[in-house]
């Protein structure tokens, strides 16, 4: 990873990433895991910290995204790109002009297939009067204009390129108060201009987004517990035809294959720490076919178990 501060006056970062082993989110105030989808990436995220938010945009790769937001905030995300592949966002999946809004504790889960250009606006503290749609326990998603959104994109390119020019230490409250309040009134904009569609009642459908956090959850408890299906049923109190059809429809996958993929990816982070030997991390993560393991982890991050065991302990 590179950091690279450009602006003298303002706290303005962008960080640059090549390995997918070493990406790590830079927004305050969000928690978030990834699984990512491929071996290699090149990433770049660009962070202004104002008094009283901050902006941030990412070039992100291909991967599975949950985050959760702390307490007393307020994000506002969008793409900053037209791309007509979508955004698997919540268990909906749509290429139309859209925007999100999370508030303290809300969460989110995304899968993006393809390298995507992502922003996103975090205030503090939660913003509460300006009459924008409520969302707490969940993000939610909504249809706009394109003229609203081209104008929030638009504002944000500017206070990022304006941030990166010197700024007297005078003018330094006056300038970022503007910055703010220009971010704040293209949000109001956007939310003046929404469209009503459908699809959204899918994405921002909180019951079956709960039932989502509590299968990750308790999949999160012990990965290397074998998983049936009838048991975790029966733990979470519904049918194993629900579970199935929530994690396919906010993972995009089997359940038995994303948990594939997450385990592997979790022992690539065990064997980049220096594990003790290939055989005893393939094992703690209920790998008990070490043919069928190496293989899969090959296919998965092109290089063998041994390869990255050896790089990690050479770190």
């Amino acid at each position: 990873m590179n950091s690279i501060d450009d602006a003298p006056g303002l706290a303005l970062k962008t960080f640059r990433f090549s390995d997918v082993d070493e990406f790590r989110s830079a927004i305050r105030g969000l928690n978030f895991e990834f699984t990512p989808f491929v071996r290699s990436i090149s990433s770049e995220q660009t962070v202004l910290s104002l008094p009283g938010c901050d902006v941030n945009v990412t070039r992100a790769f291909p991967r599975v995204v949950d985050a959760q937001l702390v307490e007393d905030c307020t994000a506002i995300g969008f793409t900053m790109d037209d791309l007509d592949v979508p955004i698997r966002f919540n268990g909906s999946q749509r290429a139309r002009q859209a925007i999100v809004i999370g508030s303290s504790g809300a969460a989110y889960t995304t899968i993006e297939e393809v390298q995507r250009q992502i922003a996103s606006v975090v205030f503090r503290p939660e913003v509460t009067d300006r009459g924008w749609p409520a969302a707490t326990s969940t993000f939610k998603i909504y249809e706009t204009t394109a003229l609203g959104l081209n104008r929030l994109r638009e504002v944000v390119r500017e206070v990022l390129a304006v941030a990166a020019e010197p700024v007297e230490a005078a003018a330094m409250p006056l300038k970022t108060a503007a910055m703010r309040e220009s971010l704040l009134g293209a949000v109001d904009e956007v939310f003046e201009n929404l469209v009503p569609a459908r699809w959204i009642l899918r994405a921002n459908d909180e019951r079956n987004f709960k039932i989502f956090q509590d299968i990750r959850a308790l999949l999160s408890d012990d990965l290397s517990q074998p998983i049936y299906s009838e048991e975790i049923a029966r733990k979470l109190g519904f049918s194993v035809r629900t579970m199935h059809d929530v994690v396919r429809r906010y993972r995009g996958m089997s359940l038995h294959r994303y948990l594939r993929v997450h385990r592997l990816w979790l022992v690539r982070r065990r064997l980049l720490a220096g594990a003790e030997s290939v055989k005893a991390v393939a094992l703690a993560f209920g790998f008990w076919h070490l043919s069928d393991f190496s293989r899969g982890y090959r296919d998965q991050f092109g290089e063998t178990p041994s390869q990255t065991l050896e790089r990690g302990r050479r770190r």
